[in-house]
């Protein structure tokens, strides 16, 4: 194999997106040493023949070897077979059952440890973010889906059967909107990104002098998960129910989370989250409606998370560091 040996603490991350694969070599302190970005390809042993590619190419022009590494860590938006390593259902990807570990490790020579994306990115947080030193942690990622983690004891809590949490698909309304799962009135249908812009839509047909179409329009009629909050900052009325009823059914969602599982922080993470103050301001002060005897023990603040855009990479090359069993 080409390139020096790694020298003593880098690791290898693979962050399997709907469309994008991210690679990074990550040193001691998180750093991202050398980073690669590929298609996330519909057909699986094509996907796994460039990811592997990419992979080698990345650490060779970076005079890196790959033989002294000790694993490959791999995130993906999948429930994944904790033994073998099997992704169950990327459903943005196309791959169903798809034997992912087993694919990269014959490919690339490496122990392959592979976990959900929320998994990877709160093994981030807890080794370099706002769950560094915090042994219980509830995270939720909102984009186009919702993702969701917990850290009990330190580690990455995955059931008994270790297939992980699925906590957008926790029922948040009955017979309420379509989710991608199939059900009714999930988490994920109204908080992620997507929910939010059905709410974003929803209220623009009803208001058709709001500013939120202006807005829109000088997007090329593009609706996003900005779209609320941004005008909300011009005081529109319109946007300011969206963004007031969107916080009420996440916090909502958190405050179910935070009843079950009574963790010592939340954080909140994934593109929605960088609406910043308007978001945790209105999630902070809505969760005593939603957490039994609030007045009398609490609960955790909503926190934004702080690694951002590495958060897959870095996470995935840190999963043997919260690796629950």
């Amino acid at each position: 194999m080409t390139g020096q040996p790694a020298p003593s603490g880098i690791k290898l991350g693979i962050d399997i997106g709907a469309t994008t694969v991210k690679i990074g070599a990550v040193g001691e302190g998180t750093a991202i040493l050398a980073r690669a970005v590929a298609p996330t390809l519909q057909d699986f042993a094509a996907a796994a023949d460039l990811i592997a590619k990419t992979v080698r190419d990345t650490f060779r022009e970076a005079g890196l070897g790959l033989s002294s590494l000790p694993f490959a860590g791999v995130g993906i938006p999948s429930a994944v077979h904790p033994v073998t390593g099997r992704v169950v259902e990327a459903n943005n990807a196309g791959w169903r059952d798809a034997p992912l570990k087993e694919a990269l490790e014959k490919r690339l020579g490496l122990p392959v440890l592979v976990a959900n994306d929320a998994d990877c990115a709160l093994a981030a947080e807890a080794s370099a973010g706002a769950a560094r030193g915090v042994p219980d942690v509830l995270m939720l990622t909102l984009g186009t889906g919702v993702g969701g983690a917990l850290l009990l004891g330190g580690r990455l809590y995955r059931g008994a059967d270790g297939m992980g949490m699925e906590l957008g698909h926790m029922p948040l309304i009955a017979g309420g909107r379509p989710c991608t799962c199939g059900a009714d009135g999930c988490l994920e249908a109204y908080c992620s990104a997507t929910g939010l812009v059905a709410l974003t839509r929803d209220a623009m047909a009803r208001h058709p002098d709001s500013l939120m179409h202006a807005w829109s329009r000088r997007r090329g009629g593009r609706v996003s998960g900005r779209t609320a909050f941004e005008c909300l900052k011009k005081g529109d009325g319109a946007a300011r129910a969206v963004v007031d009823r969107y916080c009420e059914l996440l916090a909502q969602g958190i405050g179910g989370l935070v009843n079950a599982f009574r963790p010592r922080r939340v954080l909140v993470g994934g593109g929605v989250s960088h609406a910043g103050e308007p978001l945790f301001t209105r999630l902070n002060a809505l969760l005593p409606r939603f957490v039994i005897s609030f007045g009398v023990i609490g609960a955790s603040e909503v926190m934004p998370a702080q690694m951002g855009n590495d958060a897959g990479i870095i996470g995935a090359a840190t999963l043997d560091r919260v690796r629950g069993g």
